[in-house]
């Protein structure tokens, strides 16, 4: 394993980096005067190959004496064995995650982002295909040496440095790679999971744990009430089945979701409803699913950093971004520790006002709740300023939204005007960017299809809706990040970050540091909104309770 280290610090936008301080002596390969995530890109050095933990001990005697910004090509492959050997890093810079950026913003959508391609590139070489499961594959190749590496990280930096709003772009990737480095040390730390309170919640639900293949006692016993509705056999988990067997009752089925069923009158209606949500439940997180993804007692899922193209995260094993509700209650503390879990309130119409600079807006988003301080100007109706809002984010018509819109827009001008010109751009076929600069992908060839056919005013108008929505949600993802980086660095050992999820974060800590963590979320939340909106009024206000379980923080 290959990293370079580079010295430099985070500034917020708009802010431009003074003279930079002389870089250590002794470095292997020089970089060009430049920025990097917001500062300038120091000596480079490479950690000597000499096993994982002869590498881990190099690494944490820099980290000690230089507190550097680490470069490497994938904070997934780099980081995790460092983890193991009990040594954390503050900062990095993702080559994988920066080309990535990088690409997207030059029009070159979807193109290989790896270090090893950003490289080849560079050298006009046979560019190799991405690896969808790089980090630990049998076969992975050699990883880059520190030249190359250097060489990578010159030529991001001079291309970010050549982008029309350069500061935005650097905060973009810092805040990037630090996701990078949290959701490494999540998955190494785990969330506290008591597999007896799973264990007997599940056989609350379900009955007892049942033999390999077969279903649980009460999910065959609505097997078998669906079943005896019909008259005959069928199979709950067929869609084709239960088409079929509906049809022969004389009642007409697209689809079997549960917005289709929940329309139609028949004795098999409840008892398939009730068998779909416990069916997900026993598939997505009953016995099987503990018995890989918990161990030591601590939930390790595998996060994926702007797996979502608008950058909020996803999960390539584990679904822990889709934990149910009705599991919260397995999620505990360990003894004489809490979680301290926070959200943001009403994060994406703040994120809107902010970007907006909207007056009006603004000075609602200054209260804690947005929705009632918008209210007056809806009628008093906090409900309809609710609906106002999501509407004109997220292209609403349906109900009273139109008439709702047309206050926002009378009120509300410029956040009004903000999202309506995201959405034509969106319809024009062309593409938006978030504040930092994260970039929505461009039209499909199968959408230049259909915007030129009969249904080209649909597929515009879908269009408009999602980026409408991408400016917005891309730019709340960016707000995340920053308090996710942020928070990191400010809490005391040995309290950590264990879960993530768009605007929601938990702190597993010690009883006695509960107030300190959650001033450290407060903090940290004003603090993300300094680094990407400066001075505004809008205010992000992150309301932190420290419960025992997950169940007790809602």
């Amino acid at each position: 394993m290959y990293v370079v280290v580079a010295g430099e610090r985070l500034l917020p936008v708009g802010e431009t980096p003074g003279p930079p301080a002389a870089g250590p002596a002794g470095g292997r390969a020089g970089v060009p005067d430049g920025d990097s995530a917001g500062g300038r890109a120091g000596d480079l050095a490479e950690v000597p190959a000499g096993g994982p933990d002869g590498m881990a001990g190099v690494v944490r005697e820099i980290e000690a004496a230089r507190g550097p910004r680490w470069v490497w090509a994938d904070t997934r492959e780099a980081y995790p064995p460092l983890l193991e050997r009990g040594v954390r890093v503050a900062r990095c810079h993702d080559l994988a995650l920066t080309e990535g950026l990088l690409l997207a913003f030059e029009g070159r959508y979807g193109e290989p982002r790896s270090a090893r391609a950003a490289h080849a590139r560079l050298h006009g070489l046979p560019v190799p295909d991405d690896q969808p499961d790089a980090p630990g594959t049998l076969f992975a190749p050699e990883p880059l040496g520190a030249e190359a590496v250097a060489e990578v990280l010159a030529d991001q930096l001079a291309r970010i440095a050549a982008l029309p709003e350069p500061g935005r772009f650097r905060l973009l990737v810092a805040a990037e790679s630090a996701g990078a480095l949290v959701a490494a040390e999540m998955s190494q730390a785990g969330m506290p999971w008591r597999r007896d309170v799973h264990d007997a919640l599940l056989t609350e639900l379900l009955g007892p744990r049942p033999v390999h293949g077969m279903r649980p006692a009460k999910l065959q016993a609505l097997a078998d009430e669906v079943a005896a509705a019909f008259g005959h056999p069928v199979n709950p988990d067929s869609v084709q089945q239960l088409v079929k067997a509906f049809k022969g009752a004389g009642v007409a089925l697209k689809t079997t979701r549960s917005w289709e069923l929940k329309r139609i009158d028949h004795p098999a209606v409840a008892p398939l409803l009730a068998y779909k949500e416990l069916a997900r439940l026993f598939s997505a997180h009953g016995w099987a699913w503990a018995d890989q993804w918990v161990r030591g007692g601590r939930f390790r899922p595998e996060y994926v950093v702007g797996g979502v193209v608008s950058g909020r995260w996803a999960t390539s094993g584990g679904g822990a971004l889709q934990i149910p509700k009705v599991m919260r209650r397995v999620v505990m503390a360990d003894d004489g520790w809490v979680l301290v879990v926070a959200d943001a309130a009403q994060l994406e119409p703040r994120v809107l006002a902010a970007m907006a600079g909207d007056g009006g807006l603004a000075r609602a988003a200054g209260e804690i709740d947005l929705y009632s301080a918008l209210a007056q100007a809806f009628g008093g109706e906090r409900d309809h300023a609710k609906i106002a809002m999501l509407s004109a984010m997220y292209g609403g018509t349906s109900g009273d939204a139109a008439k709702l819109l047309a206050v926002m827009r009378q009120r509300f001008p410029k956040a009004y005007q903000f999202v309506e010109d995201a959405a034509k751009a969106g319809e024009e076929g062309r593409i938006v960017r978030s504040w930092l600069g994260r970039t929505s992908p461009p039209p499909s060839a199968k959408w230049k299809e259909l915007v030129s056919g009969p249904e080209g005013a649909r597929a515009a108008r879908d269009r408009g809706r999602f980026t409408r929505n991408f400016v917005v949600q891309g730019t709340a993802a960016e707000w995340a990040l920053a308090l996710l980086a942020v928070l990191r660095g400010r809490l005391p050992e040995p309290a950590r970050l264990v879960f993530f999820q768009h605007d929601e974060v938990m702190v597993h800590c010690p009883a006695e540091q509960a107030g300190e963590v959650m001033a450290a979320v407060t903090e940290s939340a004003a603090e993300a909104s300094r680094l990407l909106f400066g001075q505004t009024p809008v205010r992000f206000p992150m309301e932190a309770v420290a419960v025992s379980s997950y169940a007790d923080a809602k």
